[in-house]
């Protein structure tokens, strides 16, 4: 049966001074009416039961993530006791799901992306499940159309259709890392590169034979923990096993090197969110160039993202092209050409004690 798996481990530091460890982006309401997370599992609605609903998250965010997850099952969140990347995540999750479900699909999915619509996006899924269902061993994941030549996505080039009776699907010609923008516009131009979103299907038991063959050292680790689930020791070993996991992505670990991918054609909108200027792709700009959220009164202010909280006002004279997000303990002004400071920024909070501020 088909499976959805959340992977919702985010640190928290590219929406800083609103996200924090405790309160990453994927609890965060930025798009709509509901919190990223929240948003991510309501996708799902009519096609995946709350009962084959999983979530991997981190021992910080555990219990918020319960509270608003909440109709989902207590011992269908796995949580991390150490951050190791997305190959560990997915392969912990596969052996959870096998345990419960020997033909598991896994439908595995960021907690922490903007997608439009719900029915297109089970759309994209049925034709990824049609695929993995007449060919076991396919690995599949989901290729989003480019609509201007980003630098900040990672790009998948196609090769030859494969025959579905609904959609697009491509077999998979290469990956190519963020481009340089004279790369990333030849790739807008060329017509058959997908952003690659970070979704993905296939088997549970596919894509850990996959991790086997490419990362036996991984594997030797989820095999003891695989031993140990449903027992008295299941903590035990997974807190002692898992942070010895080499910390490697799924796309490094096996996409990369596996022969058997194919690309599903997006058949709905996509962002990843991933920074504070991609807030104005989503909320729109007025007719200064300002995306605000909150309250705002400006003079002379053009090309800015203002947040504001709550009945904070934020006041602004002869700024331009600036980051200004206002929280109740901690203010950011930044330059919107040097938003990845932000990094930066939580090293030196690191280095100077001001834990609280994390």
């Amino acid at each position: 049966m088909l499976h959805a798996v959340i992977m919702a481990g985010g640190s928290g530091t590219r929406f800083w001074p609103l996200s924090r460890k405790e309160v990453p982006k994927q609890l965060l309401n930025l798009v709509g009416d509901e919190t990223m997370i929240q948003q991510t599992a309501n996708r799902c609605a009519g096609l995946i039961d709350h009962s084959r609903m999983w979530v991997v998250t981190n021992a910080k965010q555990a219990a918020a993530t319960r509270k608003q997850l909440c109709d989902l099952p207590a011992k269908n969140f796995l949580i991390e006791p150490a951050a190791r990347n997305t190959a560990p995540c997915i392969a912990l999750a596969a052996a959870h799901l096998l345990s419960n479900d020997p033909d598991a699909i896994m439908l595995v999915m960021p907690a922490d992306h903007v997608i439009s619509t719900q029915e297109n996006f089970q759309q994209g899924v049925a034709t990824a499940l049609e695929l993995v269902e007449s060919q076991p061993n396919l690995l599949s994941l989901f290729g989003v159309i480019p609509t201007f030549p980003s630098t900040g996505f990672g790009y998948i080039e196609r090769a030859k259709a494969m025959m579905v009776s609904q959609g697009q699907a491509f077999e998979v010609k290469g990956f190519r890392e963020k481009p340089e923008r004279t790369v990333a516009e030849q790739y807008l131009q060329a017509g058959t590169f997908f952003w690659n979103c970070g979704i993905f299907l296939w088997k549970a038991e596919t894509i850990l034979d996959a991790l086997r063959k490419h990362e036996p050292e991984l594997i030797k680790q989820i095999d003891k923990i695989t031993t140990a689930i449903g027992t008295r020791d299941y903590q035990q070993v997974l807190e002692k096993e898992f942070p010895l996991c080499p910390a490697v992505s799924i796309d490094y670990a096996v996409l990369e090197r596996a022969k058997n991918i194919a690309v599903v054609e997006a058949p709905f909108q996509w962002d990843d969110l991933g920074s504070w200027q991609s807030l104005q792709r989503l909320h729109g700009e007025d007719k200064n160039g300002n995306t605000i959220i909150g309250s705002h009164l400006g003079i002379d202010t053009s090309d800015c993202v203002i947040r504001s909280g709550g009945n904070h006002l934020i006041a602004t004279i002869g700024i331009k092209n600036c980051i200004i997000v206002h929280t109740p303990d901690a203010t950011l002004v930044a330059d919107k050409n040097d938003e990845n400071a932000i990094k930066q920024l939580i090293e030196l909070l690191h280095q100077q004690g001001l834990q609280s501020y994390l």
